[in-house]
């Protein structure tokens, strides 16, 4: 585990290891957000974060979730915050309760929201963080897991632009390149995304 979250009645202490050795100490924030990064975007930038799905693909719902019944969803949203894209998640999403079906399947909260639905403040695991170049832009990477009883999450995340947490509201203003964004997305899904794209949502 890349980040190891201690306290007690005195201190609080979060180690992160096999980080790239230039992340900032906002990014480090960033790395640890447990189901509430759009809220730290929103307060970094001092904007709203607009949720855009991409796509949402689940299996067969003929049954209500339950550990016997897995319903299982592969999606991707972009963050979007005065229209430019700071990041763009993957996901695939175990459900295994009726209440949490019905939060993230028809209500349709994203999972950070939906663990704030339930009240409950889910274990997270960080699982790999790694820096890439992609058409002369750099970008931050993270991937990670969420869980709390009935639903877990695994996500990669990739922040297109680095610059982002240097620049703050001079790179929002900079024009977007949307397109050259997503496509290094897509090219290089992880291997538990593999994505049936006939199958949807009902």
């Amino acid at each position: 585990m890349l980040a190891d979250d201690t306290y007690n009645t005195a201190s609080t202490n979060v180690q992160l290891s096999c980080i790239p050795e230039d992340t900032t100490g906002l990014e480090r924030i960033m790395l640890v957000a447990q189901g509430d990064l759009q809220r730290l975007l929103s307060t970094f930038f001092a904007r709203p974060i607009v949720v855009q799905c991409i796509y949402a693909n689940a299996s067969p719902r003929l049954r209500p979730a339950s550990p016997e019944n897995l319903i299982t969803q592969s999606r991707q949203v972009h963050l979007l915050c005065a229209n430019r894209v700071v990041c763009i998640a993957t996901s695939m999403v175990t459900i295994t309760s009726p209440e949490c079906e019905r939060l993230f399947l028809d209500e349709k909260f994203p999972i950070g929201q939906t663990f704030r639905q339930l009240r409950r403040n889910p274990r997270f695991s960080l699982l790999s963080v790694e820096t890439l170049t992609v058409r002369g832009k750099r970008e931050l990477r993270r991937t990670y897991t969420l869980e709390t009883e009935g639903f877990v999450a695994e996500i990669l995340e990739v922040f297109p632009d680095r610059d982002m947490f240097i620049q703050g509201e001079a790179w929002l203003l900079e024009e977007s390149d949307r397109e050259g964004t997503c496509a290094s997305v897509t090219e290089n899904k992880p291997d538990w995304l593999k994505i049936n794209m006939e199958s949807v949502v009902h």
